[in-house]
């Protein structure tokens, strides 16, 4: 477990969280409705990357993430039927917090939890579709927007202002061989 303060800490996300995981999902992002499976379906792929944060007596957040290719975020809702063989990025696919969670540095601390995941998987990259309001919270933790005209149609299942974002991670750290020059 990483504790945020005396109320909550993160811990790994079971399926018997799903239930709660759902509540605070449609709380906290009710124009961006996903079912189930797609939770279940990422737990199952890659345990590692899915954690809630729990008070004693509830949910306050969750995050859901894997590796997955560089520059192509998957659609919103849909299933990834498995990991890639050759992943290049880690790829946040949703970090939700209730508003009691938020301001207490839950988020930056699985933040930087996910980026020590990445580095020990061996990926460059950390990579998320940023929407609403989120991309200051995500410029705060070092990502940058990516401007790609083909991001464009694999943008498409979430809407006009949603933001695909990279944050590089130290190539030493990540286990990448920096090549000579």
């Amino acid at each position: 477990m990483t504790f945020v303060d005396d109320q909550a800490a993160w811990r790994p996300m079971t399926p018997a969280d799903l239930p709660a995981v759902l509540s605070v999902a449609g709380m906290v992002h009710p124009a961006y409705p996903e079912d189930e499976a797609v939770f279940a379906e990422r737990q199952r792929l890659f345990p590692a990357g899915c954690n809630v944060l729990a008070s004693p007596d509830a949910l306050r957040g969750y995050v859901v993430s894997h590796p997955w290719r560089r520059g192509e975020p998957p659609a919103l809702n849909s299933l990834l039927g498995s990991i890639p063989a050759q992943p290049t990025s880690f790829y946040i696919h949703d970090l939700a917090l209730l508003p009691t969670a938020r301001g207490t540095g839950a988020g930056g601390v699985i933040v930087a939890h996910l980026a020590d995941v990445a580095k020990e998987a061996g990926l460059p990259c950390l990579s998320l579709v940023a929407v609403g309001q989120s991309p200051g919270f995500w410029q705060r933790q070092g990502f940058r927007v990516a401007h790609d005209p083909g991001l464009a149609v694999k943008l498409a299942s979430y809407d006009d202002a949603a933001r695909y974002m990279e944050r590089e991670l130290d190539p030493d750290a990540a286990g990448v061989t920096k090549q000579k020059r």
